[in-house]
């Protein structure tokens, strides 16, 4: 989830209003403190407000909140979270999410590394899916198909994990390849087309699934793309759009200036999605 800001500032009826619109969607869930909610430029009382606010407005919801270390996994912990999403780490990664799974079930992160994240060998990436904490794996390679197939055959040895797609430009793709679930920036807004697609391809409706793909490729298109920092910003305005959150309440403190000719790209995006 993102965070409606107003300059460096929280904007809370824009965030209460957005919580309140997202548990009417069909949804299991959302996370926290993660990339796109820019959680480690966060200040604790940020955070803690994003998890609160979150938690009131979903009772019965999953949320998952980003952690980069002990700190956040006990922070979110006593906020109230359900299960961390592990930041990627390149130092002692197999013991890094052990222990974060001492405080919480923890879903493991491969991140494409321009975003920050570690290329993860499959040596490693099976030490972390032995752990009993570790309850699956969010995928996020960008453009890597052939990275995202490596680790789908790699999940082959672990059926008791979750493969979890965090590919927002082969959303429909990922989902042929295996992903059971969704955990993606691009899900905190058109929410409710993405979650159609996903049940389009449980049930075995391909020509939903087709046409739903289509759609929601566009979409990712609009929004995913260079500076790819900027889709922070792009899915506020693509919430704005949508009528979810105020106009003015789509700032990014930590992204890149965009021009407003982007501003308009999203909301045709978003015009054309609806029809």
């Amino acid at each position: 989830m993102p965070v409606p800001f107003r300059g460096s500032t929280i904007d809370i009826g824009a965030q209460r209003g957005y919580a309140a619109w997202m548990a009417r969607q069909p949804i299991a869930g959302v996370a926290v403190w993660a990339h796109t909610g820019r959680g480690p430029h966060l200040s604790e009382d940020q955070r803690r407000v994003v998890l609160e606010e979150w938690r009131a407005a979903l009772p019965g919801k999953a949320i998952v909140a980003g952690a980069n270390g002990p700190t956040l996994a006990r922070d979110a912990k006593r906020s109230g979270a359900d299960a961390l999403l592990a930041f990627p780490r390149r130092d002692n990664p197999v013991v890094y999410h052990a222990e974060l799974s001492e405080q919480l079930p923890v879903i493991a992160f491969y991140l494409y590394e321009a975003a920050g994240g570690v290329s993860y060998d499959d040596a490693t990436l099976h030490a972390i899916l032995a752990l009993p904490g570790v309850i699956g794996i969010k995928v996020a390679t960008l453009d890597s198909v052939m990275t995202f197939q490596r680790i789908a055959t790699a999940m082959r040895e672990h059926p008791d994990k979750l493969l979890i797609t965090g590919e927002d430009r082969f959303l429909g793709y990922s989902l042929l390849m295996g992903a059971r679930a969704a955990l993606i920036g691009m899900g905190s807004a058109l929410t409710d087309l993405q979650a159609q697609l996903l049940s389009a391809k449980a049930n075995g409706d391909d020509r939903a699934f087709s046409r739903l793909s289509a759609q929601v490729d566009a979409f990712s298109q609009a929004t995913f793309t260079e500076p790819i920092e900027g889709y922070v910003r792009r899915m506020l305005w693509a919430l704005a759009a949508d009528g979810v959150i105020p106009d003015d309440a789509c700032d990014d403190p930590w992204g890149p200036a965009l021009p407003a000719s982007e501003r308009e790209t999203v909301r045709r995006a978003v015009r054309e999605a609806r029809r």
